[in-house]
């Protein structure tokens, strides 16, 4: 197990260097051949000329392109100062870039945010995981019966309507129609009542998307599964169904679920740009959109890179789980 991790871990940290590679590349390197300057693009275009010669000499973009990755890597790992002249920029690590715009670095305003989204997806994912797996194995296990077609029904429902339709409806029935809900947002310091009841809708929104889909491949990985020898063996042998079902069918049913996870959880926690929208919380989902529209380029690149990582990480956690549930992995 230990030399499984120690090859997981290793993968990880070449992947993180190829993501950042990459990410300098799309924000940096392209525009430079597209015949975009990338000064422009973080000033502004009806910027003077000085303003945008400053911050090509800040973020070195005059520098060979060899220099201007190790920079990138170097703030990234160990902070970075932006200098121009007289003009000092320090930004302390790490240093996932800085808005010129606003005048301060993306890091904090990151971390400000990115614990609302990943209290959203979280709870979420613990939503749609208890019900969308458990609709699908009940509706596995009653093949053919009133409830299996309504579960199906209801989770083609859930994969079909939008989110943000999911969204609106939820509001004005549980909010403004019948008032159950306060959905406004309330900072979890400031009453953890108050924010749980803020924090109930968006969960049951978001997870009713992802739980129908998890619904049809546990039945789908379900019904495969309990056809195979193995489950016929431990039948035959005298094992109890909640034995069969939960120690045998489960596992294996478990690891296709295990691999959606792992990418829907990362990407949520980059950031679930309708549903906080939609629901007005102060995530990264918003933060992305407010710099879309401000054009905030930094702002877009911390994200990205926040994004990778937390897929990254996501992955690395499901594969580690995919050894507990299945030592065969460890030996592949």
């Amino acid at each position: 197990m230990l030399t499984y991790l120690i090859r997981r871990l290793m993968a990880v940290a070449v992947m993180l260097v190829v993501i950042v590679v990459v990410v300098f590349c799309i924000f940096f390197l392209i525009p430079q051949w597209t015949g975009v300057d990338p000064a422009t693009m973080y000033v502004g275009k009806t910027s003077d000329a000085a303003a945008v010669e400053g911050i090509r000499q800040k973020l070195a973009l005059d520098e060979p392109i060899l220099i201007q990755v190790f920079e990138f890597f170097k703030g990234i790992f160990v902070g970075r100062t932006y200098a121009a002249g007289g003009d000092v920029t320090n930004c302390a690590m790490p240093c996932f870039g800085y808005s010129f715009r606003s005048e301060q670095a993306i890091w904090p305003v990151l971390t400000d945010r990115l614990p609302v989204t990943m209290v959203l997806a979280l709870g979420a994912a613990a939503l749609w995981l208890l019900f969308g797996v458990a609709a699908g194995v009940l509706s596995a296990l009653k093949r053919g019966t009133l409830w299996d077609r309504s579960a199906m029904v209801v989770a083609l429902a859930g994969v079909s309507l939008p989110i943000f339709f999911t969204a609106m409806v939820s509001l004005a029935v549980f909010d403004y129609g019948l008032g159950w809900i306060d959905s406004g947002f309330v900072p979890f310091g400031d009453s953890p009542g108050a924010w749980f009841q803020g924090m109930l809708l968006p969960w049951v929104t978001l997870a009713f998307l992802y739980a129908a889909m998890y619904a049809r491949i546990t039945r789908a990985t379900m019904l495969e599964v309990m056809g195979e020898d193995y489950i016929r063996t431990a039948r035959a042998k005298g094992l109890s169904e909640p034995v069969v079902i939960g120690k045998h069918a489960m596992r294996s049913t478990m690891t296709p679920i295990l691999t959606m996870l792992g990418m829907d959880l990362g990407a949520l926690i980059g950031g679930a740009i309708l549903t906080e929208t939609a629901f007005s919380l102060p995530g990264l989902g918003q933060a992305v959109l407010k710099a879309i529209n401000e054009r905030d380029l930094p702002v877009i690149l911390g994200v990205v890179l926040i994004t990778s990582l937390a897929v990254i990480i996501a992955n690395l956690v499901v594969d580690i789980l995919y050894a507990v549930i299945d030592p065969r992995v460890r030996l592949s």
